[in-house]
C-alpha cells in the first residue's frame, strides 16, 4: 500500500451510494441548499448558479459529471464549495453532494490501480481507492473532473 503522502485529509462525501474522498485543502465551504438560477445553455452536469456570499458560483452536479445518476435532494444534501484551477484561472465551484460525512485521513491507499470493472462511476475521474471504515472510497481526480471536454 502506498502513503497518500501529497494531501492525506480528505472531505469524504456520498453521492448515488458511493463514498468520495476530496482534498481538505480545495475546500472552501460547506453549504446547505441554496436557491438555484438555471442556466438554459449549460451543459446537463451543471445545475446552474448559486450566490455564495455575493459571489455568484456555478453548481456542479457531481455525480453527472462522473457517470453516476443525477444527484436526488434530501435533507442531508449540501454543496461543497471549492477552489481550483480551471483553464489557468483559480474558480469557485459548488459540488452536490448527497451527504457530507467527515474530514478523514488516509493513512494509506489500497490501489492507484483503479479496477476497470466493478465501479459504478467513470474510472478516468478516479485517482486511487482507500478504504474507510470498512467501505471503499474513491479518491477524485479533481483535475480530471474539471478538465475542459
Amino acid at each position: 500500500m502506498k502513503p497518500l503522502s501529497d494531501h492525506p485529509k480528505s472531505l469524504i462525501i456520498a453521492v448515488a451510494g458511493d463514498l468520495f474522498a476530496i482534498p481538505v485543502h480545495v475546500v472552501c465551504d460547506i453549504l446547505d441548499l441554496l436557491p438555484v438560477t438555471g442556466v438554459p445553455t449549460a451543459r446537463p452536469d451543471v445545475n446552474g448558479l448559486i450566490n455564495v456570499r455575493g459571489r455568484v458560483v456555478p453548481l456542479m452536479d457531481l455525480g453527472m459529471r462522473i457517470g453516476l445518476p443525477a444527484a436526488t435532494t434530501s435533507e442531508e444534501s449540501r454543496f461543497v464549495v471549492i477552489e481550483m484551477t480551471i483553464d489557468g484561472e483559480e474558480t469557485l465551484v459548488a459540488l452536490r453532494a448527497d451527504k457530507v460525512h467527515e474530514v478523514a485521513e488516509f493513512e494509506s491507499l489500497l490501489s492507484e490501480e483503479v479496477p476497470r470493472i466493478g465501479l459504478r462511476c467513470r474510472t478516468e475521474f478516479i485517482r486511487a481507492v482507500g478504504r474507510r471504515q470498512g467501505r471503499f472510497v474513491m479518491v477524485l481526480d479533481l483535475e480530471r473532473v474539471f478538465a475542459s471536454d
